[in-house]
């Protein structure tokens, strides 16, 4: 896993030092080798952290007689077949990388050689005969790829810090995308970020730059499989796992004790007894939890449920309100953008110590949303089934989840609270009537599902996964979002994922004997939860330094006499959800951080 940087100009000279800058600020992607590319019209960079062939996998790498030449970020976990293929057919190969395999492809199916690719990349291969740079994106999303394009030149970069080196590129907020975040939580959900004129490469799509087009494409749309069983599924799923150990440096695993970290604990846990890759997982597979004194969000009980199933070692982090304060410029600096929630600073503290044993981490990151395993989505369920007009299973399903959904349509019908009343009104009146559409209510799981898969839930997530990982030069794998397995879980019918007031019930009938069965009958949920209400009221002073300040009170986005004014009722006990004051918080850092001090 590396970090890339890229300048295409038809118009004017590389400057050589300024695709060193871009490539030494994102260092921390790839601290063990660094390799440039120049010719008269492109500068290529590359930072790399070496996980498959050490010895020879340094970038930029060549075609045989270097015409072409590449920068990538990520694992082709199908490179092996596909060499053996390209082989087949004369292509010569000078080193065991995966990188190389990319290069050959391109050569031999052109841009569709990434409809071929299962894995998670972000990679710009410049073509000089065509005088054309191909850039491209994984299917899910899982690797991030920005741009920034003006007159005939082409900026590109794994990081924006990276794009903001050059110095025509204005430090502006997109207004849009803050409203959006702001009113409803949005980020990540299109192509423009928090940062006006730079844009994200969307995932599953690939873009094509020559001096007088930028053509982008969608090569990958889901693809509903007929007569697809149940029975598929555990073989699909380990079948991911197992790819995604394919290393030459240690591999962990993330713990949370739930059940998507705990199944593919105890699959890899499985494969190491059976004596497969005692190269990468050590004699003991490693995890990496964060763990409370907060009872209520704790996760300790389960993660040592797991211990007892398996011969792993564990490895325990502690988040603290107070070690938050010292690092929230840090984190926030981390992230580029701002974030939903406090959420992400477990992640945080679980990468750093991570990073003190192994370069790789498995994550179960997006077993939720593929499985139908946030609360929310029972009430779409019924709401589903309601109008289908189907009663009896209706009924029967209202019955089995009413333990998990009555405190969803309890917190539902006492909301009363306009997020808009903590806004500048003049700024909600400009962007208010954008997102109306997305606001219906939905009926229809699997549409729900996918619209979260693709854009409202899980690429957020997988952003907060990669920079926290990369901050600290890990490299996070995600064994759930294998394209194939994404494929068949939308092909399955919806009561493969919920019946009988279970959430996840393939995953729960299909690990049957591997996971520890408290752990596969569970029925509470947190994940990487934060004691949120405690800690935002420890962090009162910082919030309240925040809110009243002179710099808060001049942005256009805020009512900061009515913040403050909820703000003081939330401290003093009144029930208010601490997120809203969140995102204030972090917009007005983030400004100051990567605008103010950009101008």
């Amino acid at each position: 896993m590396c970090g890339i940087v890229g300048i295409l100009d038809f118009k004017n000279k590389i400057d050589e030092k300024l695709i060193k800058r871009m490539a030494d600020s994102i260092k921390h992607r790839g601290p063990d080798d660094e390799g440039y590319f120049f010719d008269k019209n492109i500068g290529l960079g590359h930072r790399r952290l070496s996980i498959i062939d050490l010895k020879t996998g340094h970038q930029p790498i060549f075609n045989e007689n270097k015409t072409i030449c590449i920068v990538y970020n990520g694992e082709i976990y199908n490179f092996i077949e596909l060499r053996e293929k390209l082989e087949k057919n004369n292509h010569k190969f000078y080193t065991n990388s995966d990188t190389e395999v990319i290069i050959h492809a391109y050569e031999e199916w052109g841009e569709k050689c990434v409809k071929r690719f299962n894995g998670q990349f972000a990679f710009a291969i410049w073509d000089s005969k065509k005088k054309r740079l191909f850039v491209a994106r994984d299917r899910i999303g899982i690797k991030p790829l920005y741009y920034y394009s003006y007159d005939e030149k082409f900026i590109f970069a794994s990081e924006i810090k990276a794009i903001l080196q050059d110095k025509m590129v204005k430090r502006r907020p997109d207004d849009e995308i803050i409203y959006d975040y702001l009113s409803f939580g949005l980020h990540d959900h299109k192509e423009k970020i928090f940062f006006k004129g730079i844009k994200r490469l969307m995932p599953a799509h690939y873009m094509i730059v020559t001096k007088e087009e930028r053509k982008i494409v969608k090569y990958w749309n889901l693809e509903i499989k007929e007569n697809e069983t149940p029975e598929k599924f555990y073989e699909l799923f380990e079948n991911s796992v197992k790819s995604r150990l394919i290393s030459e440096v240690p591999v962990g695993t993330l713990l949370s004790g739930g059940l998507d970290s705990s199944s593919i604990i105890c699959i890899v846990d499985k494969m190491l007894v059976e004596g497969g890759f005692k190269d990468t997982l050590g004699k003991k597979q490693k995890t990496f939890s964060a763990v409370f004194n907060d009872k209520k969000i704790d996760e300790s009980k389960w993660i040592n449920e797991v211990i007892k199933k398996t011969k792993i070692e564990k490895n325990d982090t502690f988040p603290t309100c107070e070690n938050l304060k010292k690092e929230l410029k840090e984190l926030i600096y981390s992230q580029e953008e701002p974030v939903g929630n406090l959420s992400i600073y477990p992640q945080f503290c679980v990468m750093r110590e991570a990073s003190k044993k192994v370069k790789v981490l498995l994550s179960g990151e997006g077993g939720d949303e593929l499985l139908a395993g946030y609360i929310p989505y029972y009430g779409i369920y019924l709401m589903e089934l309601l109008r289908k007009k189907m009663f009896f299973r209706l009924i029967k399903e209202f019955l089995f989840s009413f333990d998990l959904t009555y405190p969803l349509f309890k917190y539902f019908f006492k909301r009363t609270r306009s997020r808009n009343e903590l806004l500048n009104k003049d700024f909600s009146y400009e962007y208010k009537n954008l997102k109306k559409d997305k606001w219906k209510i939905k009926r229809d799981l699997n549409k729900t599902l996918y619209l979260d898969v693709t854009k409202y839930c899980l690429p957020h997530l997988l952003r907060y996964d990669d920079k926290l990982a990369m901050t600290f030069s890990v490299e996070v794998r995600v064994p759930f979002l294998d394209h194939r397995l994404v494929e068949y879980l939308f092909s399955l019918p919806v009561d493969m994922k919920l019946r009988n007031g279970w959430t996840k019930h393939i995953l729960r009938e299909s690990t049957k004997g591997v996971i520890p069965e408290k752990i596969r009958k569970r029925r509470s949920k947190y994940g990487f939860e934060t004691p949120e209400v405690r800690w935002t009221k420890e962090m009162k002073d910082l919030f309240k330094e925040i809110f009243e300040s002179e710099s808060f009170g001049k942005r256009k986005y805020f009512n900061q006499k009515n913040i403050l004014k909820e703000f003081d009722s939330f401290c003093k006990g009144k029930k208010i959800q601490p997120k809203l004051f969140w995102r204030a918080l972090n917009l007005e850092l983030w400004m100051r951080i990567f605008i103010d001090k950009g101008r």
